[in-house]
């Protein structure tokens, strides 16, 4: 897993770079609509590569995770059938959303709130949040509070932990890899079977 060694070493390069936050910003928004791959995948490497500037880094994922979010709710708002429709059909979640879609609003914070921590696609919720016009107080306080609990606690943990986690991430490099991509395959499989 070679390749896997020299996207790490790209990815901690690209983290100090000046444009770093900017890309940041771009993933984080991005995923929380559309976007597969969580933010974790910059924000990690980021805070390792300059703990000092842990909370701006967090700050700016959480930010842009919630206006990602708020652009989500946009697409199942406004858009449902030109872009949520497709988007859902390409995650496979098309057929079960109607039975979702009926008990969602009931309990909608707790949903948004579960998936913002999660490795549950959040994008789904973001979507869905917008089709059953959960309030959008509520959609943004809970994105908010999740998002932001999801993304300061990694960053306090780099902060805190940083050598030593550096050290064990990248003694374990094909084993996190591994397993980062079997939460994430284990996020869209549950939200199958909830759905």
């Amino acid at each position: 897993m070679r390749w896997v060694r020299s996207l790490y070493d790209w990815t901690m390069a690209q983290a100090e770079r000046r444009y770093a936050l900017a890309a940041l910003f771009a993933v984080s928004f991005i995923e929380s609509s559309v976007f597969p791959i969580p933010p974790d995948v910059l924000l990690i490497p980021m805070v390792l590569a300059a703990r000092e500037r842990a909370w701006r880094i967090a700050g700016v994922c959480t930010l842009a995770s919630v206006l990602g979010g708020l652009a989500g709710y946009g697409i199942g708002y406004f858009f449902f059938e030109a872009v949520g429709e497709p988007v859902l059909a390409f995650y496979g979640y098309l057929e079960k959303f109607a039975d979702f879609a009926a008990a969602y609003n009931e309990w909608g914070a707790w949903i948004v709130a579960g998936a913002g921590f999660t490795p549950f696609p959040y994008k789904v919720i973001t979507i869905a949040s917008g089709v059953t016009q959960l309030d959008l107080a509520t959609f943004t306080i809970a994105s908010a509070v999740s998002r932001g609990g999801r993304f300061f606690l990694v960053a306090a943990l780099l902060w805190y932990f940083g050598d030593p986690i550096r050290r064990f991430i990248e003694s374990n490099l094909p084993m996190l890899t591994w397993l980062f991509f079997a939460l994430l395959l284990g996020g869209f499989l549950a939200l199958r079977f909830l759905l």
